[in-house]
Protein backbone atom coordinates (compact mmCIF):
# COMPACT_ATOMS: atom_id res chain seq x y z
CA UNK A 1 0.00 0.00 0.00
CA UNK A 2 1.05 3.73 -0.82
CA UNK A 3 2.13 6.35 1.65
CA UNK A 4 0.77 8.83 -0.51
CA UNK A 5 -2.46 8.82 -2.83
CA UNK A 6 -3.54 11.00 -5.40
CA UNK A 7 -6.99 11.36 -7.63
CA UNK A 8 -7.87 12.55 -10.77
CA UNK A 9 -7.83 12.66 -14.82
CA UNK A 10 -4.84 12.50 -16.77
CA UNK A 11 -5.18 13.07 -20.66
CA UNK A 12 -2.83 12.25 -24.02
CA UNK A 13 -1.31 15.76 -24.36
CA UNK A 14 -0.11 16.93 -28.04
CA UNK A 15 2.07 19.57 -28.09
CA UNK A 16 2.97 21.35 -31.19
CA UNK A 17 6.45 21.19 -32.43
CA UNK A 18 6.07 24.57 -34.00
CA UNK A 19 5.94 27.81 -32.54
CA UNK A 20 3.07 28.71 -35.05
CA UNK A 21 -1.14 29.47 -34.42
CA UNK A 22 -2.67 25.81 -33.71
CA UNK A 23 -4.07 26.45 -36.97
CA UNK A 24 -1.22 25.82 -39.13
CA UNK A 25 0.55 23.54 -37.15
CA UNK A 26 1.39 19.82 -38.50
CA UNK A 27 3.73 18.59 -36.38
CA UNK A 28 3.27 16.98 -32.67
CA UNK A 29 4.59 15.33 -30.20
CA UNK A 30 2.96 13.18 -27.38
CA UNK A 31 3.31 13.65 -24.02
CA UNK A 32 0.78 12.81 -20.90
CA UNK A 33 -0.90 15.60 -18.91
CA UNK A 34 -2.65 15.45 -15.57
CA UNK A 35 -1.61 17.88 -12.55
CA UNK A 36 -2.57 14.77 -9.92
CA UNK A 37 -0.42 12.32 -11.74
CA UNK A 38 1.90 14.90 -12.10
CA UNK A 39 2.78 15.00 -8.36
CA UNK A 40 2.44 11.44 -8.14
CA UNK A 41 5.09 11.42 -10.77
CA UNK A 42 7.31 14.36 -9.00
CA UNK A 43 7.02 12.40 -5.64
CA UNK A 44 8.12 9.26 -7.23
CA UNK A 45 11.23 10.61 -8.19
CA UNK A 46 12.27 11.67 -4.67
CA UNK A 47 11.68 8.07 -3.56
CA UNK A 48 8.02 8.09 -2.16
CA UNK A 49 5.54 5.70 -2.20
CA UNK A 50 2.95 6.79 -4.43
CA UNK A 51 -0.50 5.56 -5.68
CA UNK A 52 -2.69 6.87 -8.26
CA UNK A 53 -6.58 6.76 -8.75
CA UNK A 54 -8.12 7.44 -12.00
CA UNK A 55 -9.97 5.91 -15.24
CA UNK A 56 -8.62 5.62 -18.63
CA UNK A 57 -10.40 4.54 -21.92
CA UNK A 58 -9.30 0.85 -23.10
CA UNK A 59 -7.53 2.92 -25.92
CA UNK A 60 -3.80 3.26 -27.08
CA UNK A 61 -3.92 6.31 -24.63
CA UNK A 62 -4.92 5.31 -22.20
CA UNK A 63 -2.24 2.21 -22.21
CA UNK A 64 0.06 5.02 -22.92
CA UNK A 65 -0.84 6.76 -19.99
CA UNK A 66 -0.64 4.28 -17.94
CA UNK A 67 2.46 2.97 -18.70
CA UNK A 68 4.56 6.28 -18.71
CA UNK A 69 3.33 7.11 -15.23
CA UNK A 70 3.70 3.07 -13.78
CA UNK A 71 7.10 3.51 -15.82
CA UNK A 72 7.93 6.28 -13.34
CA UNK A 73 7.37 4.07 -9.82
CA UNK A 74 3.60 5.08 -9.21
CA UNK A 75 1.36 2.61 -8.48
CA UNK A 76 -1.61 2.48 -10.91
CA UNK A 77 -2.97 -0.95 -9.69
CA UNK A 78 -6.20 1.27 -8.59
CA UNK A 79 -7.00 2.71 -12.28
CA UNK A 80 -9.88 1.92 -13.93
CA UNK A 81 -10.45 1.22 -17.86
CA UNK A 82 -13.58 1.95 -19.59
CA UNK A 83 -14.60 0.19 -22.93
CA UNK A 84 -17.45 2.72 -23.28
CA UNK A 85 -15.15 5.98 -22.79
CA UNK A 86 -12.08 7.53 -24.41
CA UNK A 87 -9.33 8.84 -22.36
CA UNK A 88 -9.21 12.21 -22.62
CA UNK A 89 -6.93 14.62 -24.73
CA UNK A 90 -5.35 18.12 -24.48
CA UNK A 91 -3.81 19.93 -27.32
CA UNK A 92 -0.90 22.57 -26.48
CA UNK A 93 0.68 25.24 -28.02
CA UNK A 94 4.15 25.82 -28.13
CA UNK A 95 5.00 29.46 -27.17
CA UNK A 96 7.94 30.98 -26.87
CA UNK A 97 7.66 33.63 -24.14
CA UNK A 98 4.44 33.67 -21.49
CA UNK A 99 1.87 30.41 -20.69
CA UNK A 100 0.72 28.76 -23.97
CA UNK A 101 -2.97 27.96 -25.48
CA UNK A 102 -3.84 24.81 -24.03
CA UNK A 103 -7.51 23.42 -25.51
CA UNK A 104 -8.82 20.34 -23.55
CA UNK A 105 -11.08 17.75 -25.14
CA UNK A 106 -12.27 15.83 -21.64
CA UNK A 107 -15.89 16.00 -22.06
CA UNK A 108 -17.43 12.64 -21.88
CA UNK A 109 -14.10 11.12 -21.05
CA UNK A 110 -13.37 7.84 -19.21
CA UNK A 111 -12.42 9.65 -16.02
CA UNK A 112 -15.20 12.10 -15.89
CA UNK A 113 -17.64 9.13 -15.40
CA UNK A 114 -15.54 7.79 -12.71
CA UNK A 115 -18.00 7.05 -9.35
CA UNK A 116 -17.30 6.52 -5.56
CA UNK A 117 -17.04 2.95 -6.98
CA UNK A 118 -13.81 2.65 -7.65
CA UNK A 119 -12.57 3.68 -4.33
CA UNK A 120 -11.39 0.31 -2.67
CA UNK A 121 -10.91 1.83 1.11
CA UNK A 122 -8.38 -0.89 1.59
CA UNK A 123 -5.86 0.77 -0.26
CA UNK A 124 -5.85 3.88 1.95
CA UNK A 125 -4.54 1.37 5.16
CA UNK A 126 -1.44 2.65 6.18
CA UNK A 127 -1.43 5.58 3.69
CA UNK A 128 -0.02 8.79 5.23
CA UNK A 129 -1.27 11.54 2.60
CA UNK A 130 -3.99 12.26 -0.12
CA UNK A 131 -3.51 15.11 -2.51
CA UNK A 132 -6.18 15.85 -4.09
CA UNK A 133 -7.39 19.39 -6.65
CA UNK A 134 -9.93 21.41 -7.86
CA UNK A 135 -9.87 20.31 -11.33
CA UNK A 136 -11.14 16.48 -11.16
CA UNK A 137 -14.40 17.64 -9.06
CA UNK A 138 -14.80 20.27 -11.96
CA UNK A 139 -15.20 17.67 -14.61
CA UNK A 140 -18.63 16.13 -13.23
CA UNK A 141 -21.22 15.89 -10.67
CA UNK A 142 -20.24 12.06 -10.18
CA UNK A 143 -16.50 13.45 -9.97
CA UNK A 144 -16.95 15.73 -7.50
CA UNK A 145 -18.65 12.81 -5.17
CA UNK A 146 -16.39 10.21 -5.82
CA UNK A 147 -13.55 12.94 -4.57
CA UNK A 148 -16.23 13.98 -1.44
CA UNK A 149 -16.02 10.18 -0.64
CA UNK A 150 -11.60 9.83 -1.43
CA UNK A 151 -11.83 12.42 1.50
CA UNK A 152 -13.93 11.33 3.86
CA UNK A 153 -12.15 7.64 3.26
CA UNK A 154 -8.74 9.22 4.40
CA UNK A 155 -10.31 11.10 7.23
CA UNK A 156 -11.37 8.22 8.89
CA UNK A 157 -7.63 6.68 8.04
CA UNK A 158 -6.53 9.74 9.58
CA UNK A 159 -4.46 10.67 6.72
CA UNK A 160 -3.57 14.37 5.81
CA UNK A 161 -5.34 16.00 3.35
CA UNK A 162 -3.69 18.08 0.67
CA UNK A 163 -5.99 20.08 -1.68
CA UNK A 164 -4.40 22.78 -4.31
CA UNK A 165 -7.51 24.42 -5.54
CA UNK A 166 -5.96 24.75 -9.12
CA UNK A 167 -8.77 26.60 -10.99
CA UNK A 168 -9.65 26.08 -14.42
CA UNK A 169 -12.32 28.29 -15.57
CA UNK A 170 -12.84 26.61 -18.65
CA UNK A 171 -14.34 23.53 -16.81
CA UNK A 172 -16.77 25.38 -15.03
CA UNK A 173 -18.41 29.15 -13.78
CA UNK A 174 -16.40 31.25 -10.87
CA UNK A 175 -19.45 31.04 -9.14
CA UNK A 176 -19.64 27.19 -9.37
CA UNK A 177 -15.83 26.56 -8.74
CA UNK A 178 -15.79 28.99 -5.93
CA UNK A 179 -19.23 26.93 -3.98
CA UNK A 180 -17.20 23.75 -4.58
CA UNK A 181 -13.94 24.52 -3.80
CA UNK A 182 -14.46 26.72 -0.48
CA UNK A 183 -15.86 22.90 0.50
CA UNK A 184 -13.40 20.98 -0.45
CA UNK A 185 -10.87 23.15 1.83
CA UNK A 186 -13.19 22.96 4.67
CA UNK A 187 -12.54 18.93 4.21
CA UNK A 188 -8.60 19.52 3.97
CA UNK A 189 -5.83 19.96 6.24
CA UNK A 190 -3.35 21.77 3.74
CA UNK A 191 -4.64 24.29 1.18
CA UNK A 192 -1.93 25.50 -1.41
CA UNK A 193 -3.82 28.27 -3.81
CA UNK A 194 -2.09 31.02 -6.07
CA UNK A 195 -2.46 34.61 -5.30
CA UNK A 196 -5.25 34.98 -8.44
CA UNK A 197 -7.12 31.96 -6.77
CA UNK A 198 -7.35 33.62 -2.79
CA UNK A 199 -8.67 36.54 -5.02
CA UNK A 200 -11.41 34.23 -6.79
CA UNK A 201 -11.91 32.31 -3.71
CA UNK A 202 -12.01 34.89 -0.98
CA UNK A 203 -12.33 38.65 -2.99
CA UNK A 204 -8.69 38.93 -1.28
CA UNK A 205 -5.29 38.64 -2.15
CA UNK A 206 -3.91 39.61 1.59
CA UNK A 207 -2.04 37.33 3.08
CA UNK A 208 -3.69 37.88 6.61
CA UNK A 209 -6.83 37.62 5.80
CA UNK A 210 -6.51 34.22 3.70
CA UNK A 211 -4.18 32.51 6.24
CA UNK A 212 -7.22 33.32 8.82
CA UNK A 213 -9.72 32.44 6.98
CA UNK A 214 -8.41 29.12 5.98
CA UNK A 215 -7.25 28.23 9.68
CA UNK A 216 -10.24 29.05 10.78
CA UNK A 217 -12.08 26.89 8.03
CA UNK A 218 -9.91 23.99 9.60
CA UNK A 219 -6.62 24.31 7.69
CA UNK A 220 -3.69 23.14 9.64
CA UNK A 221 -1.30 24.71 6.85
CA UNK A 222 -2.31 27.25 4.53
CA UNK A 223 0.21 28.45 1.85
CA UNK A 224 -0.48 30.65 -0.90
CA UNK A 225 1.73 30.72 -4.07
CA UNK A 226 3.48 34.26 -4.90
CA UNK A 227 4.56 32.88 -8.38
CA UNK A 228 8.54 33.35 -9.02
CA UNK A 229 8.48 35.81 -6.56
CA UNK A 230 8.05 32.76 -3.92
CA UNK A 231 5.43 31.86 -1.47
CA UNK A 232 3.71 32.70 1.86
CA UNK A 233 2.93 30.37 4.49
CA UNK A 234 1.57 30.04 7.61
CA UNK A 235 0.75 26.69 10.54
CA UNK A 236 -1.50 26.50 13.43
CA UNK A 237 -0.30 24.51 16.03
CA UNK A 238 -2.50 22.73 18.64
CA UNK A 239 -2.34 24.87 20.73
CA UNK A 240 -4.39 27.79 18.75
CA UNK A 241 -0.59 29.78 18.08
CA UNK A 242 -0.03 30.71 14.36
CA UNK A 243 3.82 30.73 12.81
CA UNK A 244 3.90 32.89 9.81
CA UNK A 245 6.65 33.22 7.50
CA UNK A 246 7.65 34.10 3.62
CA UNK A 247 9.86 32.44 1.39
CA UNK A 248 11.56 33.98 -1.67
CA UNK A 249 11.48 32.11 -4.73
CA UNK A 250 14.58 30.53 -6.77
CA UNK A 251 15.56 32.75 -9.74
CA UNK A 252 15.44 31.61 -13.39
CA UNK A 253 17.48 33.17 -16.13
CA UNK A 254 15.10 31.53 -18.61
CA UNK A 255 11.38 30.32 -18.49
CA UNK A 256 10.83 28.09 -20.95
CA UNK A 257 7.31 26.42 -20.31
CA UNK A 258 5.42 27.71 -16.66
CA UNK A 259 2.81 25.11 -17.02
CA UNK A 260 3.77 21.93 -14.08
CA UNK A 261 5.43 24.58 -11.99
CA UNK A 262 2.79 24.63 -9.71
CA UNK A 263 2.36 20.76 -9.43
CA UNK A 264 6.35 20.96 -8.49
CA UNK A 265 5.81 23.55 -6.22
CA UNK A 266 3.08 20.65 -4.40
CA UNK A 267 5.90 18.12 -5.02
CA UNK A 268 8.66 19.57 -2.90
CA UNK A 269 6.06 20.69 -0.04
CA UNK A 270 4.47 17.27 0.29
CA UNK A 271 7.52 15.25 0.46
CA UNK A 272 8.96 17.72 3.19
CA UNK A 273 6.14 17.42 5.22
CA UNK A 274 6.21 13.97 4.83
CA UNK A 275 9.55 13.72 6.00
CA UNK A 276 8.95 15.92 9.13
CA UNK A 277 10.81 18.99 7.67
CA UNK A 278 9.28 22.32 9.19
CA UNK A 279 6.51 23.84 7.13
CA UNK A 280 9.52 26.90 5.92
CA UNK A 281 12.08 24.77 4.89
CA UNK A 282 9.37 22.16 2.79
CA UNK A 283 8.20 25.58 0.94
CA UNK A 284 12.11 25.94 0.27
CA UNK A 285 12.08 22.34 -1.38
CA UNK A 286 8.61 23.15 -3.22
CA UNK A 287 9.84 26.59 -4.32
CA UNK A 288 13.02 24.75 -6.16
CA UNK A 289 11.22 22.52 -7.98
CA UNK A 290 8.55 24.78 -8.96
CA UNK A 291 11.57 27.01 -10.54
CA UNK A 292 13.37 23.52 -12.05
CA UNK A 293 9.75 22.98 -13.86
CA UNK A 294 10.12 25.80 -15.56
CA UNK A 295 13.01 25.70 -17.43
CA UNK A 296 12.28 22.71 -19.72
CA UNK A 297 9.62 21.62 -21.99
CA UNK A 298 6.56 19.68 -20.52
CA UNK A 299 4.83 19.14 -17.36
CA UNK A 300 7.06 17.00 -15.56
CA UNK A 301 10.18 16.90 -17.40
CA UNK A 302 12.09 19.37 -14.93
CA UNK A 303 11.23 17.18 -11.82
CA UNK A 304 14.43 16.02 -10.03
CA UNK A 305 15.71 13.02 -8.66
CA UNK A 306 16.29 13.81 -5.32
CA UNK A 307 19.92 13.80 -5.76
CA UNK A 308 19.49 16.56 -8.39
CA UNK A 309 17.33 18.38 -5.79
CA UNK A 310 19.84 18.30 -3.07
CA UNK A 311 22.43 19.34 -5.42
CA UNK A 312 20.52 22.24 -6.90
CA UNK A 313 19.14 23.44 -3.45
CA UNK A 314 22.94 23.61 -2.24
CA UNK A 315 24.44 25.51 -5.48
CA UNK A 316 21.42 28.02 -4.90
CA UNK A 317 22.19 28.27 -1.08
CA UNK A 318 26.34 28.99 -1.95
CA UNK A 319 25.25 31.43 -4.61
CA UNK A 320 22.39 33.79 -2.87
Amino acid sequence: MPDIITLGESMVMMVADQSDSLQFVTNYSRKIAGAESNVAIGLARLGHSVGWLSALGQDPFGTYIRNTIRGEGVDTSQVAFSAEYPTGLLVKELNEIGDPLVLYYRRGSAASKVTPAIINEEYFTNAKLLHVTGIFPALSPSCQETLYAAIAIAKKKGLLVSFDPNIRLQLWTKDAARETLLKIAGMSDLILPGIAEADLLLGTAEWERVSAFFHELGNQYVIMKNGPDGAYHSTKHRDGSVATGYQKGFRVNRVIDTVGAGDGFAVGVLSGLLEGLPLADAVVRGNAIGSLAITVRGDVEGYPTRNQLEAYIAHHARNE
